[in-house]
């Protein structure tokens, strides 16, 4: 605990500026899809599909790639396991599989990539 009773939860802006989300460096040129390969419930009635993102640092990142790939058709639910500062899991369900380049192209127009295969 730090001062006044809150947590210091370690994510400090760098010396880079600021969040990714706050920085005024620009974010998602040349990712590559790294989607796993799509996977049904039990029930078969929902697909999800996991994307890594590389790049989101805070709540406001989290907020900015959910409101973007939850526009897309179909996309019933986003869930993010943010990594602050590093690669981020993104959990996409629908009722049928979603097309990974509208993903990339979503998490793209939020400022972020898909993380390179490696």
């Amino acid at each position: 605990m730090t001062g006044q009773g809150f947590q210091d939860l370690g994510l400090q802006a760098t010396s880079g500026g600021g969040c990714a989300c706050c920085s005024p460096t620009s974010h998602g040129t040349g990712a590559k899809d790294t989607g796993t390969p799509v996977q049904r419930t039990a029930a078969g009635e929902t697909v999800s599909a996991q994307f890594l993102v590389e790049g989101m640092t805070c709540s406001h990142c989290v907020r900015s790639v959910t409101e973007e790939v939850s526009a897309i058709e179909g996309v019933s639910d986003v869930a993010v396991d943010l990594h602050a500062g590093g690669v981020s899991t993104v959990t996409v369900s629908s009722a049928a599989p979603v097309d990974a380049e509208r993903v990339r192209a979503a998490v793209e127009e939020a400022g972020y990539s898909l993380a390179s295969a490696s």
